[in-house]
């Protein structure tokens, strides 16, 4: 991807205004409170009620609100944006931001589809501001110990994640129509991409709805995903499966020529080898923090050092390509080639986008390949 601009100012604590006020705003406040390298200085909803009442309730002396990220950084010399929106405001939030100056920090999905995500990264580039996802489930410090495993494991030849959970969310995730694949299954569709550090091929997936879900759509799946080199990455998962159930981040098994090794999702890995590795011991490496404090680090850092941070919208949109391409094989029976469907979405960026910036960008790149640089 292109480089984006750093700060002037590397030791100050940076100046965030965050748009989202509801139930996960209020855990991101959480975090930026907590968070000795940031400042919250603005608070933005369309519900300007629901942002005032947060900041009286949560005694936030100083915080500006309004319905504008424009406006309330411009106000509160903010530096930077965090962006909790639901997904379908992350287009119009994240692009506001973006030319207003704000590199921005957003909850995943980075866009509810691919071809925004596209026009998302192109937009990063016009504005020349970082633009990362907040993929929070890849900053656990076992989870750093459990993809060093993997790494003296030899070839590696598969990884396969079980996910069973049985949350009763109620509200919108119970009406979806793929409700695991789309708003869960993404977490460990990028890990899976950070443990193996390469990107998906292809993808045959099933969904199906057991008789005593509680959810209106698909609330199980199967996936088999092709990465590059003939790995394979399998996923299976509930969200409607209340017995035994496993962390949060599911159970995961990689196996290779040297042996095997496995991961619950929450203690250290356990792991089973033919022979001594050939790779060194060397320590992990560890995230600055977890969850949604590691995420933020690593987009502070990424802003002081011009380092590119995992997350960035252009590497993010692979995990964003896995769950569509799942969505698609299963409404078609058909295994789908992740390359086509970039190709298929980076036309559809195109052909709807209206911004001039961000078309001269997207017109540039000449396809999804030359923009994401595969």
């Amino acid at each position: 991807m292109s480089g984006f601009a750093t700060l002037d100012d590397t030791d100050s604590p940076v100046r965030v205004v965050l748009v989202g006020a509801g139930a996960m705003g209020r855990h991101w406040i959480g975090a930026l409170l907590a968070s000795k390298d940031v400042t919250l200085v603005g608070l933005v909803d369309l519900d300007l009620g629901l942002a005032v009442r947060v900041v009286d309730e949560l005694e936030l002396a100083g915080v500006v609100v309004g319905t504008s990220v424009s406006a309330v950084a411009a106000s509160a010399g903010a530096q930077a944006a965090v962006n909790v929106t639901v997904p379908g405001a992350h287009y119009a939030v994240t692009t506001e931001a973006l030319f207003a100056g704000l590199p921005v920090l957003s909850e995943k999905p980075i866009a509810p589809t691919v071809s925004q995500g596209l026009a998302l990264a192109a937009a990063a580039e016009a504005s020349g501001k970082l633009l990362m996802t907040s993929q929070s489930r890849r900053y656990y410090r076992t989870l750093a110990e459990f993809r060093r495993e993997i790494a003296t494991l030899g070839t590696v030849g598969i990884v396969t994640t079980e996910f069973f959970r049985g949350p009763h969310f109620g509200g919108f995730r119970d009406e979806m129509e793929q409700p695991l694949l789309v708003d869960m299954a993404i977490h460990a569709f990028d890990v899976a991409r950070y443990l193996l550090d390469a990107n998906p091929t292809s993808v045959y997936c099933e969904t199906f709805n057991p008789e005593w879900s509680w959810y209106r759509g698909d609330a199980a799946a199967i996936a088999t995903f092709e990465f590059d080199g003939g790995i394979r990455y399998g996923f299976s998962g509930s969200w409607c499966s209340e017995g035994m159930q496993t962390s949060w981040n599911g159970n995961w098994r990689a196996s290779g020529s040297n042996g095997s090794t496995t991961w619950d999702g929450e203690t250290a890995p356990r792991t089973e080898r033919l022979r001594a590795s050939e790779v060194d011991g060397d320590e992990a490496e560890y995230p600055a923090g977890e969850e949604i404090a590691g995420a933020l680090a690593e987009f502070v850092s990424a802003l002081r050092t011009g380092d590119t941070p995992s997350g960035a919208v252009h590497s993010n949109i692979q995990s964003l390509a896995m769950v569509e391409a799942a969505t698609q094989s299963a409404d078609s029976g058909k295994r789908i080639a992740i390359a086509g469907l970039l190709e298929e979405a980076y036309a559809e960026a195109f052909g709807v986008e209206k911004t001039p910036a961000i078309r001269a960008v997207l017109e540039g790149w000449g396809s999804a390949r030359g923009g994401l640089e595969l």
